[in-house]
C-alpha cells in the first residue's frame, strides 16, 4: 500500500537553489581554475594555494551576493505589500472587484467567487493575504531567509570547491589531476541526478546537463594551462 506523503519536498525545495548553485559553481569554477594552474605551473604548492584562495574568496563573495539579493527582494516585496494594504484601505470596492475577477479567472463559479470575495473583503488581513498571493504573486518570506540562504550558499560552495582540490593534498600532481577531474565530474552528474528527486526531469538528462557545464570549464582551464606552457 502506498503511503501518503504531504509535499515532502516543501522545506527542501525552498533552499535547493542555493545548495545546487553553490555546489555546482564551487566544483565547476575550482576544477577549471586549478586544472589550468596545474597544467601551466606543474607545481603542487601553487595549485593548493590557488585553489584555497579561490574557494575562500568565492565562497564569501557568493554568500554576500546571495544575502544582498534575497534581502533586497524581501524589502521590495514588503514595500509592494504595504502599498497594496493602502489600496485596500483607500479603495475597498475596487480591490474587492479585482479579487472577484481573479477568482473567476482561476475557474471558480461566479456565485461562489462573489461569496468568497465578499467574505475576504470583510477581513483586512485575509484580503491582504489574498491580494498578495493572487495579484502581487508574492509567497510567504522572512528576513531570516536571506541569512539562511547566504549560509547555505557559503557552505555549499566550500563543499563543492573542496571536491576537486582534495586530491592535490594527498596525491602527486599528475595523478591528483586525473582523480580531481574524475570525482568532480562524477559529483556534478550526481548533483543533477539528485535534484530530480524534487522535480519531474529525467535523472540522466539533469545529470548530463550539469556534467556538460563541468566539462566546458575543464576544457577552458586545460586550454589556458596549455597556452601558458607554450609561452613559458
Amino acid at each position: 500500500m502506498t503511503r501518503y506523503e504531504h509535499h515532502r519536498s516543501t522545506s527542501i525545495g525552498s533552499r535547493i537553489r542555493e545548495v545546487v548553485f553553490g555546489m555546482e559553481d564551487g566544483m565547476v569554477s575550482t576544477l577549471g581554475a586549478i586544472t589550468g594552474i596545474a597544467i601551466g605551473s606543474q607545481d603542487q604548492y601553487t595549485v593548493i594555494l590557488s585553489g584555497t584562495v579561490i574557494i575562500a574568496v568565492e565562497s564569501i563573495s557568493m554568500s554576500i551576493g546571495s544575502y544582498i539579493s534575497n534581502r533586497s527582494e524581501y524589502e521590495v516585496n514588503q514595500r509592494r505589500i504595504a502599498e497594496e494594504k493602502e489600496e485596500i484601505a483607500d479603495f475597498p470596492e475596487q480591490e474587492k472587484e479585482e479579487l472577484l475577477q481573479m477568482f473567476i479567472r482561476d475557474g471558480w463559479p461566479a456565485d461562489l467567487a462573489r461569496d468568497m470575495s465578499d467574505a475576504a473583503s470583510k477581513d483586512p488581513g485575509l484580503m491582504l493575504n489574498e491580494m498578495t498571493h493572487r495579484e502581487l504573486l508574492i509567497t510567504h518570506a522572512s528576513p531570516k531567509d536571506a541569512f539562511t540562504n547566504s549560509l547555505l550558499m557559503f557552505t555549499s560552495y566550500i563543499t563543492g570547491g573542496l571536491l576537486p582540490l582534495v586530491p592535490y593534498l594527498v596525491l602527486p600532481i599528475q595523478r591528483a589531476m586525473l582523480i580531481s577531474i574524475l570525482i568532480t565530474l562524477t559529483g556534478l552528474f550526481g548533483i543533477g541526478a539528485v535534484v530530480t528527486r524534487y522535480s519531474n526531469v529525467s535523472w540522466f538528462k539533469a545529470g548530463g546537463r550539469v556534467l556538460v557545464l563541468g566539462i566546458i570549464a575543464l576544457v577552458v582551464g586545460f586550454l589556458l594551462g596549455e597556452l601558458v606552457m607554450i609561452f613559458r
